[in-house]
């Protein structure tokens, strides 16, 4: 059974720029990954570093770049939990991920598809939902051990 209380909870919350991805990658570097396993470091850049970009270009697209995008990470000892809460039109996850699994080409030669790919891959858990508050969450875990 997992663990049900976290060893850390971090949170951030940035505007809707690309210029905030550098203060992400840095809170990420600085707070988030001396919790971690040294060899999860790049793993865990690359998914947020993809989670972000995605939340402002595509969710965010049409918001004012004051719109918040919170991110939170909670490290449990066995895996953690990061979710990027954005403020956009909800998307079907399941459905583009199916469809970015079945196109026979390279992922690699799609460079707007290729996040979502990394994402799955690192992950053992990828979801989407969205909340009553008409929030979504993209929540990713990843197993530590």
């Amino acid at each position: 059974m997992k663990d049900q209380q976290p060893k850390a909870e971090l949170h951030l919350q940035v505007e809707t720029d690309m210029e905030a991805l550098k203060q992400v990658l840095e809170w990420l570097e600085n707070i988030v990954l001396p919790l971690l396993p040294e060899d999860l470091g790049w793993q865990c850049s690359l998914i947020v570093n993809e989670g972000f970009t995605n939340a402002v270009r595509h969710a965010h697209k049409n918001l004012h770049s004051t719109t918040p995008i919170n991110l939170e990470v909670a490290v449990f000892s066995d895996y953690l939990e990061i979710r990027i809460w954005d403020r956009g039109q909800p998307f079907d996850l399941e459905a583009k991920l199916d469809a970015i699994i079945q196109d026979k080409r390279d992922p690699l030669e799609k460079e707007g598809e290729r996040g979502l790919l990394f994402m799955h891959k690192l992950t053992e858990q990828l979801r989407y939902i969205r909340t009553d508050d008409r929030r979504n969450c993209l929540v990713m875990r990843k197993n530590i051990t």
